[in-house]
């Protein structure tokens, strides 16, 4: 079969490569002129620093076939995601652990201590949690709320904690040990060379073909006999039934001779400090030593037709249009919708390749029973 594949990120590369490899004719259409998607890496001219062009992407898993299928094409050196965050005119360790509490509240706590001294302070007037405020008020009380989660989450999705969804802070957001790594996951690493360079890699096979700076058109689907379509969901509908909202993001791109801040990411948890981080790209790769330094300010603000789509909103006003397009996408044939904007979720980079290589798998298995491959190979809603 000839399948199109629409946006080479990592979707549309990793079911491509499964496809190609199984003996099947691969096309990959990409609007941008380079492949990976919003994990594209390149180095600065200048200070040779690897630079997170679309923010930055830290691999972590507890997916040892999706561990695997990355080092297959990738040589991942360790790295651990070690957040700060400045507010009210300090430095803090994040996700809130034990050294913040205590730092915070100047004390020194044990664990079982820090855990009773948190009970206390939490609200435990509130039994069923609605809203994000409300969450956390329920779990780390006022002080800390409004410290490290108000402000940041204001910014971040441009409305009040109080019209936030409580599944939005899905887990107690408070560790009881010194333990700073952001992600509990067993694999976490960087690619040495960069995650553009590692997507080039899984493209780079006989079958398949791969045309840069190319949009893809509705019409042209009728070219090939499976398209998986990796853009946005209601824009293969050309949005007729209005647009899906997102967030979209604002980088303030600017140069540093020496170590600006020490770290890979820092945030602001201030309301009145107009963005949300500011990232430092030499620090994602601990292994290279850079005497210049890039850094991205970094500020959320809705999503405009011509910006790049971030973080899905998927409040209730969403959920109800997304419903909507998801009827009609099942009516549809010949077309499978993969990756964030195709099921319109977030997703981790290593969900992504999973559910790449199971959308891959269910369309040979299919084919193998001349059965037809369905809109949705993970249900959006």
């Amino acid at each position: 079969m000839h399948v199109l594949m629409v946006g080479a990120g990592l979707s549309g590369a990793v079911t491509g490569r499964a496809l190609a490899e199984a003996g099947h004719r691969i096309t990959v259409v990409e609007g941008r002129a380079h492949v990976a998607g919003n994990c594209h890496t390149e180095r600065d001219a200048e200070t040779g620093v690897m630079v997170h062009v679309y923010g930055p992407h830290i691999f972590h898993t507890d997916d040892a076939e999706v561990w695997d299928y990355v080092n297959r094409f990738a040589t991942f050196l360790p790295y651990r995601n070690r957040v700060k965050t400045t507010s009210r005119g300090a430095v803090y360790s994040l996700p809130v652990n034990l050294h913040t509490i205590n730092q915070f509240y100047g004390k020194t706590l044990r664990p079982d201590e820090a855990r009773a001294f948190i009970e206390t302070l939490a609200d435990t007037s509130i039994s069923d949690p609605r809203t994000f405020e409300e969450q956390a008020l329920r779990f780390v009380g006022r002080d800390l709320y409004e410290t490290f989660f108000k402000g940041y989450t204001q910014k971040q999705w441009g409305c009040s904690p109080t019209e936030l969804p409580a599944s939005i802070l899905r887990r107690l957001p408070v560790r009881f040990n010194y333990d700073d790594n952001y992600f509990f996951h067993r694999f976490q690493g960087m690619p040495r060379d960069g995650y553009t360079a590692m997507v080039e890699r899984i493209l780079d096979h006989p079958g398949i073909e791969v045309r840069l700076s190319s949009r893809f058109a509705r019409g042209q689907a009728a070219d090939y006999d499976h398209v998986f379509h990796s853009g946005p969901l209601d824009g293969w509908f050309d949005c007729d039934l209005g647009r899906l909202g997102y967030r979209t993001l604002d980088f303030e791109r600017f140069s540093y001779r020496g170590d600006y801040q020490g770290c890979a990411v820092m945030n602001y948890g201030d309301v009145d400090v107009p963005w949300t981080r500011i990232t430092e790209h030499k620090h994602f790769a601990p292994w290279e030593e850079h005497e210049g330094s890039i850094l991205y300010r970094e500020a959320a603000r809705a999503c405009g037709p011509d910006d790049i789509p971030y973080y899905p909103i998927r409040l209730v006003a969403e959920k109800a249009l997304l419903g909507a397009y998801v009827d009609r996408a099942r009516g549809e044939r010949g077309v499978t919708f993969v990756g964030r904007l195709g099921t319109y979720r977030y997703l981790d980079m290593d969900v992504t390749i999973r559910e790449a290589l199971d959308a891959a798998r269910l369309f040979l298995d299919a084919a193998a029973k001349g059965e037809t491959m369905p809109a949705f190979a993970v249900a959006p809603v």
